[in-house]
Order: C-alpha cells, then structure tokens, then sequence
C-alpha cells in the first residue's frame, strides 16, 4: 500500500515539476488593409497670410465748406457712379449765382442796346447825320458790352460749377462705408464724411521669402482659402514685386479675382502659392508610426506576398521600415526616400503590428490617391 501512494504521489510530482514542454498555440495573422503605392501628381506648395485690396476705393472729403444740410446714404448701401451721397448748405452760394445771373443779364441788354446803337450810328454816318468818331465810340461800346457778357458768363459757369460741389456725389459705383458726419455738422475740405469702395473685384497681396520669389510667375496659381483650408477663389499672380522690402526681405505679390463670395477689402485672409507640380509617392497620414521622431511604415515583405507553404492564402509578414516624408497635403505624406512603386504598405492594425508580423491582406487592396 505504501509502494502504491510513493508511485501516485511521483507521477504526481513528475506531472506538476516537469510542465507540458508543448509551445502556446500561435495566434492567427490579424487581418490588416494594405495600400498599394504608384506615382501621383504632387503640387509644391506654401501658404502665407494675405490682405484683400480694392482696386478702388476712396475716402470722400467735400470740395468746399459748410453745414450738413442733408444725409442720403446708409452706411454699407450700393451706390452707382453719381449717387448724391450728402448736401452741404448752399443757399448763400445759391443766391450768390443768382445775382451773377443778373448781372449777365443786364450785360446781355447793354450789349443788345449797343449793336442797335452801331446800326443807326452806321445809316446816319452813310447819310452824312454822323461823325466817324461817334460810329468809332458805337463800335467801342458793342466791344465793352460784348467782354462785359462774356465775363458775366464765365462768373455764372464758374458758380454753377462750384455749386454743384455742394451736392457730395459717389465718384465711381461701390459701397458705402461708416457715414462720420451728422445733420448740422460744419465740415471742411479736410473732414472725411464716408468712403466707397468696390468689392466686386478685389486684389489679394502675400508677401513672401526673396528665394521663393524667384519661382513665381505670371502664371503662378493663388488660392485663397477659408478657415478650413478649403479653396474659395484661385486666380494667377499678375505682379511680383520688382524688389524685396528692406526691412522684411519680404517680396509682394499679387493676384486679382472677381469676388463671387462676400470678401470684404482690406480682409486678412489664407492664402496658397502653386510653385509647380512632380510625380511623387503618396501615403496617408494615419499610415505612419512615430518612434523617437522617426517615421516608419509597415511594409508587406516581398518575398511573402504570395502565401508561404502550408499557409492560406493572402497571409505575409510585414516589415518595419524608416522613410523620409516631405511636406504634408490635406491627408496625404509625400514619401522623398524608403519606398518605392508598387510597394504594399499597411494602413490598419497598425498598434498591433511588429516587425516580421504575420497578416492577412483584406481582400480589395486599394491604391494610393
């Protein structure tokens, strides 16, 4: 009986001191999206802060002085070229110009009378009734009567045209700005009452670094775009700044669009400068691994994309590899070095994957955009 607990109790301990010398089971390739690469066309890019311009816009002052006797502008309302925008008190200039009115009246009724005076002056002196010397003063008299009109003339003309500066008009078709004048208020040549400005076609000036100006043409797209970074307008540059400022070393460059979307002049705005295009590799952001700022992928080792013996179909191991990135689109990385044409790289389960890693490839493997 002894002999038989002494055997229980060994294999006992044989069974609990010895384990199972059996490896854990491995655990299944994770099943992993992978992105076949291929060259796609790449823009070269920067974006600036730019400020919008109107091509024109003016503050209005008035050509003369006095009260403000009328407002028959909003501020912010359309205007066309002519619109009455204010009226100054002209009632003294308007009294002024009525007696210079009268004043070529009369000299317009001296001059009738004189003539006719020239004409019986001239019978009587062909009858012999008058001297040369009187028809030479008749003569003189239509002469003096004559320059008297013209001067009262040039004086009604010139408070006509003075006149008319009472009446403060829109000198080309815009928008109203802030009216900074009241009913009342006595202003002069140097009071600004309100501004126009046209926002129909708008310029956008970026000032830019020296060297990326020397790769911007007539022809160099601009974008502007909104909080987003989602395009509004593009246009082309059409001036590029024959120097740099010398205290920024900064180049300005403009572009001019029609604003079909509410921009507003002297708005400060994004802008993106198009310096060119190339073929590059693509890959999406969510694609990359960071360890100690290095950037790394993982790739579907080539000499496992086709199934290895024994292993079902679609399986491979993935390897780590470093790359080299340039700039960032709005998804994408522009791979400079690590990666060629036509290379599988996993864009999924990326936490889970390590270096030499089995993985199944989903089914439908997509390209780089």
């Amino acid at each position: 009986m002894r002999l038989v607990n002494r055997i229980v109790f060994a294999t006992v301990l044989a069974a609990a001191c010895g384990g199972d010398d059996r490896k854990p089971p491995t655990p299944p390739p994770r099943e992993v999206e992978v992105l076949t690469l291929s060259l796609q066309k790449v823009r070269e890019t920067s974006e600036y802060l730019g400020t919008l311009l109107s091509r024109q816009s003016v503050s209005i002052r008035p050509q003369v002085a006095g009260y403000v006797r009328k407002i028959l502008v909003r501020p912010g309302q359309k205007v066309e070229a002519g619109t009455t925008l204010l009226e100054i008190d002209a009632r003294q200039e308007s009294a002024a110009l009525q007696g210079m009115q009268a004043q070529r009246s009369s000299t317009e009724s001296n001059l009738a009378l004189a003539e006719q005076t020239v004409a019986r002056t001239q019978s009587l002196f062909r009858e012999g009734l008058a001297s040369a010397q009187e028809l030479e003063r008749a003569r003189a008299a239509v002469e003096a009567a004559s320059a008297a009109t013209r001067s009262a003339g040039a004086m009604v003309s010139q408070g006509q045209v003075r006149l008319q500066y009472y009446a403060v008009r829109a000198p080309f078709a815009g928008t109203a700005g802030d009216v900074l004048v009241r009913l009342g208020d006595n202003v002069t040549a140097s009071t600004v009452l309100t501004s126009v400005a046209q926002a129909d076609v708008l310029e956008v000036s970026v000032a830019i670094p020296a060297d990326r100006a020397r790769g911007v043409g007539s022809e160099t797209p601009l974008e502007v775009l909104d909080d987003d970074g989602q395009v509004l307008i593009t246009s082309n540059v059409f001036f590029v700044a024959p120097q740099a400022d010398p205290r920024t070393q900064l180049v300005e460059v403009k572009a001019v669009f029609r604003n079909d979307v509410g921009l507003r002049p002297a708005e400060l705005v994004r802008t993106r400068l198009v310096y060119g295009a190339r073929q590059a590799l693509q890959i999406p952001a969510a694609a990359i691994v960071r360890q100690s700022g290095q950037p790394f992928v993982f790739v579907v080792a080539k000499n496992s994309r086709n199934s290895a013996s024994g292993a079902s179909p679609g399986t491979a191991a993935v390897e780590r590899r470093p790359v080299t990135l340039g700039p960032l689109g709005e998804q994408s990385y522009v791979v400079e070095k690590g990666l060629a044409v036509g290379d599988q790289v996993a864009v999924s389960s990326l936490q889970a994957l390590r270096d030499g890693a089995a993985i199944r490839i989903k089914s439908g493997v997509a390209r780089a955009p």
